[in-house]
Order: structure tokens, then C-alpha cells, then sequence
């Protein structure tokens, strides 16, 4: 894979995956060829801002955690209007960190 295509990738997309693995993830986009590259570049990603917007607005509805995938987590929020407000609170801190590990984990899966 050209680095340049790499570099590209990884500045436009950065934000959406945790800062930690960024390296690993560059390391991982060095061994594929054209064809998975474009399919990567099709994978739609979470934005984490836009999720911790929902998340203070519409958090204790657990439409943060539907966004995510965590469809338990979501109804639990629904029925309990985010545990009193307890889960709520602490997904406004966590929920960014959240959506990155999901980005990065549907990327690793691809390649």
C-alpha cells in the first residue's frame, strides 16, 4: 500500500478512531492491497462528537447507546431514564471513547 494513501487516510479519519492505536492502525494499512482499501474507505463511521451531542440532549432515552450498537445498555436507559440519571452522567464522559473503539474494532474486522 502507498504511504501516501495511508497518511491520507489516517488525517482525514483520525478522529474517529482512539489516539492510542493509530499507530497500530497505520501498521495494519501497510499490509493490504487496492481492493480492501477502497472497501475500507466505504466502512461508515460514528462520529464521536455527534454522539456525545445525542448523549447530552437525548441520553437518558439511550439513543446514545443505540447509536452505538449496545442495544442492552439502551433499553436499560430507555425503561430507567438512564438508571435516574446516574449512567447518563457518566456516559457524557465516556460515550466519545466508546464510539472510537467501536470505529476501530469494525476497521480491524475488515482487515
Amino acid at each position: 500500500m502507498d504511504q501516501n494513501k495511508i497518511d491520507m487516510y489516517i488525517m482525514s479519519n483520525q478522529k474517529y478512531f482512539p489516539a492510542e492505536k493509530i499507530v497500530y492502525l497505520k501498521e495494519k494499512l501497510k499490509n493490504i492491497d487496492d481492493q480492501k482499501f477502497a472497501l475500507l474507505q466505504s466502512i461508515e463511521l460514528k462520529d464521536p462528537t455527534v454522539i456525545l451531542v445525542i448523549s447530552i440532549f437525548l441520553g437518558s432515552l439511550g439513543i446514545d447507546r443505540f447509536m452505538i450498537g449496545d442495544i442492552g445498555m439502551g433499553i436499560l436507559k430507555l425503561l430507567t431514564l438512564g438508571v435516574c440519571g446516574i449512567l447518563t452522567i457518566i456516559d457524557w464522559f465516556t460515550i466519545s471513547k466508546k464510539a472510537k473503539e467501536l470505529n476501530f474494532n469494525n476497521v480491524m474486522a475488515l482487515l
